[in-house]
């Protein structure tokens, strides 16, 4: 595991209990949402290990409710780890593969309730939430239904804690055979090696509740609990640290109204000073896959993928800001706030198909170089803060980095001094051009919206990171005149995009219907044949319609660049 302290929580409680869980001091981790597992242990191997991402979140591994929604996930029907991602085989060779590859796995766990309704999981089990039978509980297991008001979040603990979220049942958390159950659980996913749970709505039980469970489990464990508290609420963020790490949601929506509305200038500072929680307890992000969607808290100003370089901008000050634990979003394209996950996985043909249907944030240059930055830094502070006023900053840390952020529509060129030793570094947030620092000074061009970041392991006499060689292409399929069931999809002659296979096609986007549109990364400098076809979601040689005439010819640009190609039917 990452480098830990133990959490002393029973002082908090007024408890006498010893916790196994535990905080981890440096790096960052990422959320690979609704990623498959096999999808997950791939990633773990050829990216997140070797850019040195401390963990990742996984989606919740127990068997939930049938559907497409994303929720589905969030709705248990029992404890089998069957869920839409791939069952127990996959999900025990993908924690072994991630842990042999330096990355911790991190499961979300929903023990607050179960589904809501009745029918049938994903494993097969039924369940009827009228009559309170579930495959491990009974009726005696639930406290008794009652609706949460929008007033009891500000004046009432007890109903959030004790009434239904959201019309979901919730279960008696502080009741032994209840306590045992879930701790048998957590204690089923530690024995396959997972090192952290996200404890989901953790905000509705009460902190005795979660200790509760918790002093069941066997093995040290990483936890983080989500309880979302912007201020002047009954349940309080405060009261959950005595336990364990809390997300920070205070910090995704200031953070967002500061890049979206505000001047840049004002994040001198930003942290416990704000009044957000103490950075050594909370766990922060950009934005989680609630509140990118609307959800949970921060509203308009929350940044998510669809705001770009704002958004990759807000990301690198993120990891360069030394405030709690960073988690990155990696998302997939979404139009509506309860659209599921693409039915095809990230990796087809061996490699990851990001950019298109899925959005995958933590590979984007900065961001996943930015990781490595967050790495060296730790346990330095923030001196030599620079900035114009406005919306250009920059900051050192220590005599290890040195950042600066232009949210401006003009170039940033200046002096800065940078606390580095003298030397020639890469600038791991920008174009990885060399810069030379000569006495602590550096003379620095910033373009507008970009960023630049030096740190003491990326000096030029090292070799630079592995080329990106893959190049961007938006693709448009015009007059793509569907029926129910059926969509537009691109395939061509290679194995991004399927070596001509219906089934490994890559599906696009309506986003101007009857036009298709979706970004593809293919290798850079090569010439690709390819078509528009439409096929079935569900059965790839029915409803088949193969775009008519000559194969569309494109030739990819140099490395990192985005060209445009079009077909038609």
């Amino acid at each position: 595991m990452n480098s830990i302290h133990r959490v002393v929580a029973a002082s908090a409680l007024g408890l006498a209990l010893s916790l196994p869980a535990q905080h981890t001091q440096a790096g960052a981790f990422v959320h690979l949402f609704e990623w498959q597992w096999s999808d997950v242990a791939q990633e773990c191997e050829t990216f997140l290990g070797p850019k040195g991402y401390s963990a990742v979140q996984i989606s919740p591994p127990q068997e939930h409710i049938q559907g497409d929604a994303w929720w589905t996930r969030y709705q248990p029907v029992s404890y089998q780890l069957q869920s839409r991602s791939g069952d127990a085989a996959a999900f025990a060779d993908m924690v072994a593969r991630c842990n042999a590859a330096g990355v911790d796995v991190y499961a979300d766990a929903v023990i607050n309730h179960t589904a809501a309704g009745s029918g049938t999981g994903t494993a097969g089990s039924s369940y009827d939430s009228g009559s309170r039978s579930y495959p491990v509980y009974s009726g005696n297991d639930f406290h008794a239904p009652c609706d949460i008001s929008p007033s009891d979040y500000g004046n009432n603990a007890d109903r959030v804690r004790t009434c239904q979220l959201v019309g979901l049942p919730d279960l008696d958390t502080g009741a032994n055979y209840v306590q045992d159950t879930l701790a048998g659980y957590l204690n089923h996913l530690t024995s396959l090696g997972v090192e952290g749970i996200r404890i989901d709505a953790a905000k509705h039980m009460s902190p005795g509740d979660i200790a509760g469970i918790l002093n069941r489990t066997n093995d040290p464990l990483y936890v983080f609990q989500e309880v979302i508290d912007l201020g002047g609420e009954a349940v309080s963020a405060a009261e959950y640290t005595g336990l364990s790490d809390v997300t920070e949601f205070r910090y995704s929506a200031s953070l967002g109204d500061v890049f979206k509305n505000q001047k840049l200038a004002y994040l001198n500072g930003f942290g416990e000073s704000w009044g957000f929680l103490a950075g050594a307890d909370a766990v922060v992000f950009t934005d989680n896959h609630d509140n990118q969607r609307g959800h949970g808290a921060g509203g308009s100003n929350v940044l998510t993928y669809k705001d770009g370089s704002l958004y990759n901008l807000a990301n690198v000050y993120m990891l360069a800001w030394p405030y709690g634990y960073p988690k990155v979003m990696s998302s997939y394209s979404f139009s509506n706030s309860d659209q599921g996950p693409p039915a095809q996985g990230v990796y087809q043909g061996g490699s990851a198909q990001c950019g298109g249907a899925w959005i995958c944030e933590h590979r984007w240059d900065a961001i996943a170089n930015m990781v490595e930055f967050r790495n060296v830094t730790d346990g330095t502070g923030v001196n030599q803060w620079w900035d114009n006023g406005n919306n250009q900053i920059a900051f050192s840390r220590g005599a290890k980095g040195f950042v600066a952020i232009n949210r401006e529509g003009n170039d940033l060129t200046r002096a800065f001094s940078t606390g580095l030793p003298d030397g020639d570094y890469r600038n791991v947030a920008g174009n990885g051009a060399c810069v030379s620092v000569s006495n602590g000074q550096i003379s620095l061009t910033v373009p507008a919206m970009e960023a630049a970041a030096l740190h003491v392991n990326a000096g030029c006499d090292a070799p630079p990171p592995p080329p990106n060689d893959l190049a961007t292409a938006n693709f448009q399929c015009d007059n793509g005149t569907t029926t129910a069931g059926q969509s537009v999809y691109v395939t061509g002659d290679n194995a991004t995009l399927g070596n001509w296979a219906p089934a490994n096609a890559i599906k696009l986007e309506p986003t101007n219907y009857p036009s298709w549109t979706g970004s593809i990364e293919l290798p850079a400098q090569s010439t690709v044949e390819w078509k528009c076809i439409k096929r079935s979601e569900q059965d790839p040689q029915a409803q088949l319609v193969w775009q008519s005439g000559a194969n569309n010819v494109m030739q990819t640009g140099s490395a990192g660049s985005t060209t445009a190609t079009s077909g038609s039917f």
